[in-house]
């Protein structure tokens, strides 16, 4: 089967999403992408610019059997010019994340296009598939109530319909690169790893206060702070680097091969996330060795094992102990790092490329 992949966003989770599918794939997957800048003009107007290219793909390579989008593609503006060359060729959209429950930065407007977006694509869509089951539940509980902000004919009676063209497929992460390269954890002071975007929607200044505390009892631990920054350095970053000068190993963007040695090296990694659907930097660095601290929300108790959620899954309000349990408690730490190996191994790309090419396969 020849598969046309169509990702206006190629970077980040998007990118590792292409690649690794094109990667493993039984299939022949082919990418058209754009530069993973500018998100919300790839979603107004990337439909048209991947549309045209498409047409000269098509030219060159002939019909493909199926395209699979994401969801920063404007599905029906593609389609519109597409269409053209493509025929009846089925669609499949692939949900990273989603507008409908974004929680805008303070700093800008909530703006209802770039849900509607995403609402009319799936519209468009032979197949809807999102990368938890946690996404899938939120986007359609939010929906009706998206819905009825506008004044007449909202749609929501074809929510049902849409829903039955829905079906959850987790992200495939090449978990088995961590493999390669040995673990470097020592005598030294334990290291806690942040691996998140730093951006407001993923709360570092939560993250940082408990890290601050811990600073100021005199726990002993390094931090890694890693991950990448699309604007000026937040304030919260600043003073984190300020203040925590003595117990840094690493602070900023790292390059694939600084990565995974950083993550064959961290003992806890941690993430106070408001707004997560997956989370493949976690799944990442725990595969790799680290014990998570997480909040118990969002996707995280989905990708956990539910024999340790009461280890590795923190409420409201209590980051900062459970990152003292386990900087102090070495042994239980890694007897539970050890067993999420094992359990999240199931997201690598060996496992679950199959089971794209089996599902994609159906819509033929």
């Amino acid at each position: 089967m020849k598969i046309l992949l169509i990702e206006p966003y190629f970077g980040g989770s998007h990118r590792v999403w292409a690649e690794g599918y094109a990667a493993h794939s039984s299939h022949d997957v082919h990418l058209l992408t754009m530069p993973a800048r500018f998100w919300t003009w790839r979603m107004r107007g990337g439909a048209i610019t991947l549309a045209i290219e498409t047409e000269q793909w098509v030219e060159e390579n002939g019909r493909p059997d199926l395209v699979v989008a994401s969801d920063m593609l404007d599905l029906p503006a593609y389609l519109g010019t597409a269409r053209r060359v493509l025929g009846d060729t089925p669609v499949a959209l692939y949900f990273h994340e989603s507008q409908f429950t974004y929680p805008w930065s303070p700093q800008l407007r909530t703006d209802l296009q770039y849900a509607y977006i995403n609402w009319s694509s799936m519209q468009a869509a032979d197949l809807i598939l999102f990368n938890s089951a946690f996404h899938m539940k939120v986007v359609f509980e939010s929906l009706p109530r998206f819905l009825r902000q506008f004044p007449d004919s909202t749609h929501e009676h074809l929510v049902d319909e849409v829903r039955e063209r829905s079906a959850v497929l987790h992200i495939g992460i090449d978990l088995r690169r961590f493999d390669q390269v040995p673990g470097s954890r020592g005598d030294v002071a334990p290291l806690i790893l942040w691996n998140q975007r730093w951006e407001h929607d993923k709360d570092p200044a939560a993250f940082f206060r408990a890290v601050f505390g811990l600073a100021d009892d005199g726990v002993e631990f390094r931090l890694a702070v890693c991950g990448e920054n699309f604007r000026q350095m937040p304030e919260e970053f600043a003073e984190a680097e300020r203040r925590l000068a003595d117990h840094l190993v690493h602070f900023g963007f790292a390059a694939e091969d600084d990565y995974v040695q950083l993550l064959r090296s961290a003992d806890i990694v941690a993430s106070t996330a408001l707004h997560e659907f997956f989370g493949i930097a976690i799944v990442e660095a725990a595969y790799a060795g680290a014990f998570p601290v997480l909040p118990d929300r969002l996707s995280y108790p989905e990708i956990m094992p539910g024999t340790l959620h009461e280890l590795v899954l923190y409420r409201e309000g209590d980051l900062q102990e459970r990152l003292r349990w386990a900087l102090t408690h070495p042994a239980e730490r890694k007897m539970v790092a050890a067993e999420l190996k094992q359990s999240l191994a199931a997201f690598d790309w060996s496992v679950l490329a199959p089971r794209y090419d089996r599902l994609l396969a159906t819509l033929l």
